[in-house]
């Protein structure tokens, strides 16, 4: 008969002193929510996208200028001498002042232009959301991957632990004669590996760490875990199609080719402009001080002031603007072009997230059984060693792929979680606000 361990009492003092430095830690974490606001305030990939949104807000300004009036004020200075011989020289001078001024009243390609810079404001709107969508999913994912290696270094000491405690076991049985030397060989075989995956686990640790701070620009981010029971939400709607059409209204890329599409029109607009007639208001008031001139010597003044329009209408400029047209025009059909491939591009990928997502779900509902059959499985071989039916390699596997089991579930579930993020970006409905649901579910 082999001596029976109680390793479950051994391990209490080691569980209690575990829980209070996650009590600790927990007290100084960060939730989801909060390293997401301090990621949008630090990123530079973020911080770069809202300041292009700015200047393409300044830019579209510029457009509003081609339908105001323009003024000028001029200054102007002279002096000449004049020589004719037999009589002396004479001198004399001039000086002009101008104001001029200019309202455009009929510039169809002004117009155009105009519209056009309305149209890149929803533009830059649209890339700043997507940019905004990137960045939640990129700090999600962040999070997530430090839980995840956070939850593989716990497992891998729990079970270093354990096998310890096997190891333990085996080589007292082996000095009272109840089992051979095979034992603990495998015993230490299984420890020395353990001890490897707990250096490739806080390794790891260390990596996703490092990542998650030089995004939120944090220098020693700490996560909140889940709470436990984890519920993970059924994906809402459910039917793909259903999210596909939400992308139609509301994808941050499609709107943007949307715009692309209609830019191009007024584009072709301005072209055909080429053909019509403009016509300027213009005004100007001059006033000049001759200080003599060639004939007199008299000092004079003359103020004019002058009212007109300016019409012009183009006659022929070597066919240049009917090429200008056939290139906008074919311009015109690739935006409409991409904005069918960029459709049918982002209805796969959100079938794609879609059920990857639902498959996800359903892997974690697999790994919750395995994960109970596994310890099932670890309970009967501890019986059965300790009465002799197993040996102690079957031990050592059951804690493996108990332990295993564990991170893949912990993983399979965070994958879910961010899958769900993946999917709203997908479908162009990603919010902050969506972060809340699952900033509910962390530990307070």
């Amino acid at each position: 008969m082999h001596r029976p361990t109680n390793s479950r009492l051994r391990l209490l003092p080691l569980a209690w002193a575990l829980a209070g430095v996650f009590a600790a830690s927990h007290s100084s974490a960060q939730s989801l929510q909060d390293l997401y606001t301090a990621a949008r305030g630090y990123d530079a990939s973020y911080q770069s996208a809202k300041s292009l949104y700015e200047a393409n807000l300044a830019k579209a300004e510029q457009a509003r200028a081609l339908l105001l009036p323009s003024a000028n004020f001029a200054l102007g200075a002279s002096r000449s001498n004049q020589e004719i011989l037999p009589n002396p020289d004479r001198s004399y001078g001039a000086q002009t002042a101008t104001i001029s001024a200019s309202q455009p009243l009929y510039r169809p390609a002004n117009k155009a232009s105009y519209d056009q810079g309305m149209k890149s404001v929803e533009a830059a709107k649209a890339q700043l959301l997507a940019s905004e969508q990137d960045l939640i999913v990129r700090v999600s994912q962040a999070y997530f991957d430090v839980l995840a290696s956070t939850d593989s270094l716990t497992f891998v000491k729990a079970q270093k632990a354990a096998v310890a405690e096997q190891l333990a076991s085996a080589k007292r049985n082996f000095e009272v004669g109840t089992s051979t030397i095979t034992d603990t060989r495998e015993a230490q075989a299984r420890f020395d590996l353990v001890v490897a995956q707990e250096l490739a686990a806080e390794n790891d640790l260390r990596v996703k760490s490092i990542a998650l701070n030089q995004l939120v620009g944090v220098s020693n981010a700490s996560p909140k875990p889940l709470a436990a029971p984890i519920v993970l939400a059924p994906v809402e709607p459910a039917d793909p199609e259903a999210w596909v059409q939400q992308s139609e209204d509301q994808h941050p890329a499609l709107a943007q080719l949307k715009v692309a599409l209609e830019v191009a029109k007024l584009e072709t607009a301005k072209a055909e402009a080429g053909h019509k007639p403009t016509l300027d208001l213009t005004g100007s008031y001059s006033a000049v001080n001759n200080n003599g001139t060639s004939t007199a010597v008299a000092d004079s003044r003359v103020n004019v002031a002058t009212v007109g329009v300016s019409f012009n209408l183009p006659v022929f400029a070597g066919f240049a603007t009917q090429n200008r047209i056939k290139e906008t025009l074919a311009l015109e059909e690739k935006a409409r072009t991409d904005l069918e491939a960029s459709r049918r591009t982002i209805a796969q990928a959100i079938r794609t997230a879609y059920f990857g997502l639902q498959s996800g779900q359903a892997q974690v509902k697999a790994y919750e059984a395995a994960e109970a059959s596994s310890k099932s499985a670890l309970d009967a071989n501890k019986l059965g060693y300790q009465v002799g039916v197993r040996i102690n390699i079957d031990v050592l596997n059951s804690q493996s792929q108990l332990y295993s089991t564990k991170a893949t579930l912990a993983k399979a579930r965070y994958d879910v979680l961010v899958g769900g993020l993946k999917l709203k970006q997908a479908a162009g409905t990603l919010k902050a606000e969506d972060l809340a649901p699952i900033n509910s579910q962390l530990v307070p």
